[in-house]
């Protein structure tokens, strides 16, 4: 079973708002790059370093088109499109890359002292974990994006 490829044309900004508009087929490595200088060129120069926009492609044929078509916009245009998605100019990438810190749920520690192995039991025959839930019992890790899909036919 093959994975479904995706392609991504993408904004970034420097603080100044200096743009960059590039194509690429892993937002989430790409955009760490820029952030942490590893391309040469006009985004280290420019400290282009934020992630504003983004869209999603099936085809890679698509993406250079709407890359090639963003690139012709005038600057007021450009800004528009990224004011119309992210008004706040968020950086989109925030926290990618960063040291996950990752916790054992509550109900799968090995600590007596937490939980009873009576409590234990009872909650394994119910399929629910002892003790109170609440946001620090499981942490979910989910990476959401708001990007605009393009599925268009190549």
């Amino acid at each position: 079973m093959s994975r479904e490829k995706r392609y991504y044309v993408y904004v970034m900004a420097s603080r100044s708002l200096n743009l960059y508009t590039g194509v690429t087929n892993s937002i989430y490595q790409r955009a760490l790059q820029h952030k942490s200088g590893e391309i040469d060129g006009f985004t280290k120069k420019y400290n282009i370093n934020r992630l504003v926009y983004c869209e999603t492609f099936e085809y890679i044929g698509n993406a250079i088109a709407r890359e090639k078509q963003i690139k012709t916009w005038t600057r007021a245009k450009r800004l528009a499109l990224i004011k119309a998605t992210n008004p706040t100019w968020q950086d989109l990438a925030e926290g990618w890359g960063g040291k996950a810190e990752l916790q054992i749920p509550r109900f799968g520690r090995d600590d007596n002292s937490l939980i009873s192995d009576e409590s234990l039991g009872e909650s394994l025959i119910n399929d629910k974990p002892s003790g109170g839930e609440n946001k620090n019992d499981v942490i979910s890790i989910s990476e959401t994006v708001p990007f605009h899909s393009k599925n268009k036919i190549a």
